[in-house]
């Protein structure tokens, strides 16, 4: 249901690694009335998970009005359950300690905070056109050559939260 004044926003997520960790992509489709916008990126080394979070985000940064009505819609069991059953808020209590991707997780938090978004899982692989396009954009980013660091995930190996 969207507002009297915006339209609701289907947001599109997948993540993909090659290797878990490898190189690895987002791929994100945006769909309001009749708009449509694609994103995509890649890291030289990552995990699948990581992935599946910064799609959401960079989705999520991509919207340009507050209090937006959202559809997020993700293959990632990972990411739709830190929302619908209470994981992340279980991580805020806890400042977010010992929690993997706790960098992604404090970039998502603003962001989901200033919209209404409700996640749905979808099955992924499962001929969803969205879904599909989504997965094509992730790979095709992580495969590219001279891909980034992925900073956050290297910092996570190098320096293992110990609280």
């Amino acid at each position: 249901m969207a507002t009297a004044e915006k339209p609701v926003i289907y947001l599109y997520t997948d993540g993909a690694s090659s290797g878990n960790p490898g190189p690895g992509g987002y791929g994100v489709v945006l769909k309001c009335g009749d708009l449509r916008k694609e994103l995509s990126g890649g890291f030289a080394l990552t995990t699948n998970n990581r992935m599946e979070l910064l799609a959401v985000i960079v989705g999520l940064e991509a919207i340009k009005w507050q209090n937006a009505v959202v559809e997020v819609w993700s293959d990632s069991t990972y990411v739709v359950k830190a929302i619908t059953e209470g994981w992340l808020e279980n991580w805020v209590r806890k400042s977010f300690k010992k929690v993997k991707n706790a960098d992604l997780w404090m970039r998502f938090l603003p962001l989901y905070r200033s919209h209404r978004a409700t996640f749905h899982w979808l099955k992924g692989h499962a001929g969803h056109p969205e879904n599909e396009r989504c997965d094509q954009l992730a790979v095709e980013a992580g495969a590219a050559t001279d891909l980034p660091a992925d900073t956050g995930y290297i910092q996570d190996i190098e320096q293992p939260q110990i609280f």
